[in-house]
């Protein structure tokens, strides 16, 4: 019975647990050590790649950012372009060649630019080549622009020159037309007829055909009026009228619408009766004897008689007679 006391039974039991409780603990290191290890590379790839990330989106910002800049350079060369082509409407010839070719370059430029995946350096050169055009074309607008100025200068002085003519081709014209004027004139006047060698004879008409002169009114049957129309180198021949007026010893005009009389205007007296209008044909440069009797139904009174003669409305000559009373036997 005493040999069941001995503790043998316990110590090999407990020499048999411990290489079991060893290897959990190394486990459960290694789970531990790879976990960590686990997480570490996690750590490290998240981290890599939010450098990745953050470097992309640095290339991005530097894309848009040139991007950004080239589009400002392009609007500069476009304002500089439109303030040209507005100062200038209408541009020919070789001109609105280099601009149909810019349009083009200008439309490239916004394609390469507006595109995800354009080439920004294709996109610089081609502004650079924009704005060497735009040059070139500001520098030939600026020497027509300069020539221009000189034909503007030019065409103003022409301009004056052609006023000062025009005011002195008006002032020669007014001038001529003066001068015309006043040679019509001087022509018409010049042209007037003029009466010489004036006669007047009372003429007593007998029962038996003849006639005799007389001085006495009581045996005046007629007035008997002769001149000359003298050379006149002017006045064109043809015909022309000459209107005569007789004013008897009263002062009035001797008028009888029935045998002709009128009125007529003159240029110095106005309107005034003529007692007989006598036409007459005129040879120009050549005398021209005229003679005309004037009957009357009633008698002669005793006194002057006035004889005016007129032609173109000026008085040409002028004429008495006196008819006298007449005695018992005359």
């Amino acid at each position: 019975m005493s040999y069941l006391n001995q503790p043998s039974t316990g110590s090999s039991t407990t020499t048999s647990q411990r290489p079991g409780k060893d290897n959990r603990a190394v486990i459960y290191g290694i789970l531990v050590v790879a976990l960590l290890g686990t997480w570490g590379y996690i750590i490290y790839d998240k981290s890599k790649s939010k450098q990745e990330i953050t470097q992309l989106q640095t290339q991005v910002t530097n894309v848009d950012s040139a991007r950004s800049v080239l589009q400002d350079e392009y609007n500069d060369a476009l304002s500089r372009m439109d303030s040209l082509t507005g100062s200038n409407a209408q541009l020919t010839g070789n001109l609105a060649e280099r601009q149909a070719e810019i349009e083009k370059l200008k439309k490239d430029i916004q394609k390469t630019i507006s595109s995800k995946n354009g080439d920004m350096s294709v996109a610089r050169a081609k502004i650079a080549l924009l704005n060497s055009k735009i040059n070139d074309l500001v520098a030939e607008v600026e020497k027509l622009r300069g020539e221009n100025k000189e034909l503007t200068a030019s065409n103003h002085q022409l301009t004056a020159e052609r006023d000062t003519l025009t005011v002195k081709k008006t002032e020669l014209e007014q001038n001529l037309a003066t001068t015309k004027t006043e040679k019509a004139n001087i022509e018409d006047v010049g042209s007037t007829l003029h009466a010489s060698n004036i006669n007047i004879a009372a003429i007593d008409l007998r029962s038996n055909g003849k006639e005799k002169a007389t001085t006495t009114a009581k045996r005046a049957d007629a007035l008997r009026v002769s001149f000359d129309i003298d050379e006149n180198r002017i006045a064109p021949s043809g015909s022309k009228e000459l209107y005569v007026s007789i004013t008897d010893p009263s002062g009035n005009t001797v008028a009888i619408p029935a045998y002709g009389s009128g009125n007529f205007t003159t240029r110095e007296e106005g309107q005034k009766v003529y007692t007989n209008k006598v036409t007459v044909q005129y040879e120009q440069g050549k005398r021209t004897p005229v003679q005309f009797d004037w009957k009357q139904d009633s008698r002669f009174q005793t006194g002057e008689y006035k004889i005016s003669i007129y032609q173109n409305g000026y008085k040409i000559g002028e004429g008495t007679k006196v008819l006298k009373k007449g005695g018992l036997f005359s």
